[in-house]
């Protein structure tokens, strides 16, 4: 129970939807508690009109009727009351279910990409869905019939005490053979349980990877072999959800027999002590009879409740796991940051965790405030890194990076990235529109704006190309457009986003070197007053830059101007005779 633990903040927060559903718990198991009681004395009627027949009947009948108007009032009253206690604590788990989720998700984003490195994206989901969802049973039905249960047995068995402690006593005799019984198969679900929502997340992340690199697989004509790896994970699956079933279907047959028993040994030691004279009313036997039954549900639900309660912690053990890691990067300074855009490395390192390879070693460089820095290199040379580490997805293993002369990770971490717009090399547009994917840089954009930005980017003769032109639904991962169209509409939303620092990563890679002069074009007017720093493998992306830099296995190998490394022996100036030639040949 420890992992569940974690909880309670939740029950701390709905601390009086809590305590209102206990209340209501309590009355309503008073108001049923009448039954027995007044069943019990419409026998002890019956017996003495047998015994005496001086008794008239019309009263008798009187008696019996009134009994029968209050069990049919106090059930009604018990049921509403019933029905108030559901709304109040499953309406409870529900918001703990929407807060849960709500942290996991915020967990996720505040997570660093060494995590999703080492995570896969099914994992991820299922554990948001499936095991909050398992979580979910646990504060809400598991909480509340324990609450019942144990609410009903303290008042049920000290009614039954009041009316004869001996009987009270061998009724509840099996009840140790009961708790041993639910000690034993809580274990086994517990460990059955953790295996199965393994396996569920393997299936989950199975699934993904194989829909989104669908084309892949078809392309390669690999459908028979990836349905075949399907059937055997889920075959997997299905086994390890079996096993558990298995175990789970022992506790109803178990708690029933129990309260089999129940019923003979009141039937037969309560008929032994009215023989006796002990209990001076068959109705005595008639309302432990409804007591014990009264217990049925509560005992029979023990089962269900445990188990449930140890799927939760299973999947609470699996949540706990990411919510419990200390985000690598995190925000130091919540004060507000101006961004103005002058970037300085010096003597910057970064190995990356998860391989040990070192991207960057001693880089050192600064652009100013409306400078443009080309870094240009062989692919792997750390190119992106630097980007990266701008943005401050990750941060630097040695050395320091400042922007504005400050220390990059004393800056408010939230205005950095907004003073940033950033255009990945593999460009990631979301199902939606066409529309909505440019204003992603900026939400309020206007559609003249969302226009401008996207003629900037030369991809506007393309979407009005389309049947509904901007509000185009695109597919998942922007499936729908081209490589090329894909960079643009990229490029797009970081111009509309009208940052003081640009980022572009190679971005366009995958389109025309026509189309590729004019978005530069563009770009230099666009990025007059901005700090930008463009990623290529291209001369022709780099030539207008104030400063180059060539990065090769992590170190500046040449810097300069255009003019200046064309002109001097190295990488720079081979790549341009060698991308110049080709140019002369097409």
């Amino acid at each position: 129970m420890k992992e569940l633990l974690y909880l309670n903040k939740y029950f701390v927060k709905y601390k009086y939807s809590f305590s209102l559903g206990i209340i209501f718990t309590i009355i309503a198991q008073i108001f049923m508690l009448f039954t027995p009681k007044l069943i019990s004395s419409s026998f002890k009627v019956i017996e003495a009109f047998s015994k005496d027949k001086n008794i008239s009947a019309s009263v008798i009948r009187e008696e019996l009727l009134s009994n029968i108007l209050l069990i049919i009032a106090t059930t009604i009253i018990a049921g509403f009351l019933t029905f108030l206690m559901r709304q109040t604590l499953i309406v409870m788990s529900r918001h703990i279910e929407f807060d849960l989720k709500n942290e996991v998700f915020r967990q996720y984003e505040n997570l660093s990409q060494n995590f999703y490195k080492k995570n896969r994206t099914g994992d991820l989901m299922n554990r948001i869905s499936e095991d909050v969802s398992k979580v979910r049973m646990y504060v809400g039905p598991a909480v509340m019939y324990s609450i019942n249960t144990i609410i009903r047995f303290t008042i049920v068995i000290v009614y039954m005490y009041n009316v004869s402690p001996r009987l009270t006593l061998y009724t509840i005799l099996p009840l140790p053979l009961l708790s041993y019984g639910i000690f034993k198969l809580s274990s086994e679900i517990n460990k059955r349980s953790t295996v199965f929502q393994q396996y569920l997340s393997k299936v989950s992340s199975f699934s993904q990877e194989i829909f989104s690199g669908i084309r892949v697989i078809k392309a390669y004509s690999l459908e028979d072999q990836h349905q075949n790896n399907m059937v055997s994970l889920a075959k997997e699956s299905k086994s390890k959800s079996l096993n558990l079933a298995k175990v789970q279907s022992l506790f109803g047959p178990l708690m029933l027999a129990l309260i089999g028993i129940s019923n003979l040994v009141v039937i037969y030691f309560g008929g032994l002590m009215y023989i006796e004279g002990t209990i001076k009313s068959i109705g005595t036997i008639a309302e432990f009879i409804l007591y014990v039954n009264m217990l049925t549900w509560p005992v029979a639900s023990l089962g269900w409740v445990s188990s449930m309660v140890q799927e939760a912690e299973a999947s609470q053990k699996r949540l706990n796991e990411f919510l419990k890691i200390e985000p690598e990067i995190k925000n130091k300074n919540p004060n507000k940051s101006i961004i103005n855009g002058s970037i300085s490395f010096e003597n910057v390192s970064y190995t990356y965790e998860d391989t040990n390879i070192k991207a960057l070693k001693g880089i050192s460089f600064t652009v100013k405030k409306g400078e443009t820095l080309a870094i240009l290199g062989k692919t792997g040379s750390g190119k992106s890194t630097i980007l990266s580490l701008i943005s401050r997805l990750y941060d630097v293993t040695d050395g320091k990076i400042s922007i504005d002369n400050q220390e990059i990770s004393l800056l408010n971490l939230n205005d950095l990235r907004n003073s940033i717009g950033i255009v990945p090399q593999d460009a990631f547009l979301f199902s939606d529109s066409i529309k909505n994917n440019i204003k992603f840089g900026k939400e309020d954009a206007t559609d003249e704006e969302v226009i401008a930005a996207a003629k900037s980017a030369v991809v506007h003769d393309n979407i009005v190309g389309f049947n509904k032109q901007y509000d185009t639904v695109l597919g998942e991962r922007g499936i729908t457009l081209s490589g090329g169209q894909k960079q643009r509409v990229s490029i797009a939303r970081a111009i509309i986003k009208n940052p003081p620092i640009l980022l572009l990563d190679d971005c366009l890679s995958a389109v025309d070197t026509e189309t590729e002069e004019t978005i530069l074009n563009n770009l230099n007017e666009i990025c007059k007053d901005k700090t930008t720093i463009i990623v290529s493998h291209r001369v022709s992306s780099a030539k207008n830059a104030d400063k180059i830099i060539i990065i090769d296995g992590g170190k500046i190998i040449q810097q300069g101007s255009h003019n200046q490394l064309v002109n001097q022996e190295g990488y720079y100036a081979s790549l341009y005779l060698k991308q110049l030639s080709e140019k002369e040949l097409q």
